[in-house]
């Protein structure tokens, strides 16, 4: 059983950053790409960024390109995002997540099998 757990979130002001970090349990971890997922209030979960397997290779919603940066350490299982020059529109829960699928990467949720518990991100105007 894989469980995944965030810790980071909070309140800032809008510029501010904040940086989030997600705790893998398994022995697996270095063979799955990550993700990092937001919902807003009354909105669709969304697709923020994503990460291959080996840290290789990173990849962003247009909407935070630029802004947020995810990286991982394969030594610790964790995988973290740095999120800069935050808006008042980036509120939402965070959550990590683990591709269902060995060496394999996507944007789509529904292809992410283990989803952590979610952490608050709130930034004021």
């Amino acid at each position: 059983q894989v469980q995944l757990v965030e810790s980071g979130g909070g309140l800032v002001q809008a510029g501010g950053s904040l940086r989030l970090s997600c705790a893998a349990s398994g022995r697996t971890f270095s063979s799955y790409g990550m993700g990092w997922f937001r919902q807003a209030p009354g909105k669709e979960r969304e697709f923020v960024a994503g990460i291959t397997w080996s840290g290789g290779t990173t990849y962003y919603a247009d909407s935070v390109k630029g802004r947020f940066t995810i990286s991982r350490d394969n030594a610790k299982n964790t995988v973290a995002l740095q999120m800069n020059s935050l808006k008042p529109e980036d509120t939402a829960v965070y959550s990590c997540a683990r591709h269902r699928t060995t060496y394999s990467s996507s944007k789509s949720p529904a292809d992410y099998d283990y989803w952590g518990q979610g952490t608050q991100v709130t930034v004021s105007s």
